[in-house]
């Protein structure tokens, strides 16, 4: 019996078939510096965990509403509130298995054929696939790096058709970290404003993990006549640890919102139970956990990047937040390794180190990034030094032509 066509137009995730292939080359019995993972390396904190095992204890372990628990829709309410003054009401938010559930049910929910969304590159991996999976078209604008990595308001222009559904906007951004300011917003806000057929994901799952001294600031904050057009999605996973929890959620106008509902009904019923009483607890409680492990981040990224700069033929640049480096390795490109190959691209350099020194790191085109790789720096400061080391030496290794 043959798949389905979305099935077949649709790629296998990269993150998860590096993760895959590293898991391999450990079994074995190699020892993998492994810089691909794209979650946090701490555990959950105590009191999330204690408010999880509360409600099993409580007997909570029943069907929830299939947009959420009223706590957790209260919590995420009062989040948006204090953090960006914005007023939702309970009908505009929505809980799902996870922001990366949330996203792809928005799409289905939204897109017909030939219907196409703005996706700016670099982007994270799923975004195409999940438009494509949904009948719609990505379209791919190309965002360099002396622009930030970031959408201008003319590149935006551009791409802009009356087929346009949506604009992604993934800030701060997986795997630049890049995001946008408030006057970077006001500016793409102003092109959206004269296309009321276009409605906006903003994907603000890394929005706490942040190093600069102003604070983040969202589409939705930003431009209020933009409220019935933005759908802002956002989790627990990054900021507290919780990637295994699957709890994400999202917040827009209630037509979307109810569509939405609709078809969690008829997929996974609701999210856990259980996952949702930790999620409230961590988004009403301490907020220590988030505060001192962005002190933790803060130090790798520094180090991290200058670990990198210091290599010939790399260079990176500093990120807003989130943890990744997107790192240019376009000179690179074009030398011989020992063995008389010649790297072709970047995932031909991701190889090589892979092979060459067992570091593994994920190649940048899989992120609509060619000539770049990408590292997590959500790992020890050990690792990532000696990682950068390796990289180090596999680069000094290479030459402008093959060895005789």
């Amino acid at each position: 019996m043959s798949t389905a066509e979305r099935v077949r137009r649709i790629n296998p995730s990269p993150s998860t078939a590096a993760a895959q292939r590293v898991r391999e080359l450990k079994s074995q019995g190699l020892t993998i510096l492994d810089l691909t993972v794209g979650e946090p390396d701490f555990d959950t904190p105590d009191h999330v965990k204690a408010a999880a095992i509360r409600a099993i204890e409580a007997g909570e372990t029943k069907y929830t509403p299939v947009n959420g628990t009223p706590q957790l829709r209260a919590a995420i309410a009062e989040k948006l509130r204090g953090r960006h003054g914005l007023e939702r009401t309970d009908a505009q938010i929505t809980v799902g298995g996870g922001a990366k559930q949330v996203i792809f049910l928005a799409l289905m929910a939204t897109l017909d054929e030939g219907d196409e969304v703005i996706v700016p590159a670099p982007y994270w991996v799923s975004y195409p696939d999940m438009v494509r999976a949904n009948d719609g078209t990505p379209v791919i604008v190309d965002c360099p790096e002396p622009d930030g990595f970031k959408l201008t308001p003319q590149r935006l222009s551009s791409a802009l058709t009356d087929r346009t559904r949506w604009v992604v906007l993934n800030t701060p951004g997986n795997p630049t970290g890049a995001a946008y300011t408030t006057g970077e917003l006001r500016a793409l806000a102003q092109v959206l404003l004269d296309h009321p057929h276009v409605r906006v994901l903003t994907d603000e799952i890394y929005d706490e993990i942040w190093y600069r001294e102003e604070d983040t600031t969202s589409l939705a904050a930003v431009e209020p006549r933009l409220a019935d057009r933005v759908f802002l999605t956002n989790g627990v996973s990054k900021t507290y640890a919780m990637t295994g929890w699957r709890i994400g959620y999202g917040v827009g106008p209630a037509d979307l919102v109810t569509a939405i509902n609709t078809l969690q009904s008829q997929t996974s019923s609701c999210p856990s139970s259980v996952s949702q009483a930790a999620a409230a607890a961590a988004l009403t409680g301490p907020q220590d956990f988030v505060q001192d492990t962005v002190r933790v981040y803060r130090a790798r990224r520094d180090a991290t990047v200058k670990l990198i700069n210091d290599v010939p033929r790399l260079n990176c640049t500093a990120p807003d937040g989130g943890f990744y480096l997107l790192v240019n390795c376009r000179d690179a490109i074009g030398q011989f390794t020992p063995t008389g190959d010649r790297i072709q691209d970047d995932e031909d350099f991701a190889r090589y180190l892979l092979d060459s020194r067992q570091v593994a790191v994920i190649h940048g085109a899989a992120y609509g990034a060619p000539g770049y790789f990408r590292i997590s720096f959500a790992t020890s400061t050990d690792v990532l030094t000696e990682a950068c080391e390796r990289i180090a030496t596999a680069c000094a290794d290479l030459s402008a032509t093959p060895s005789a």
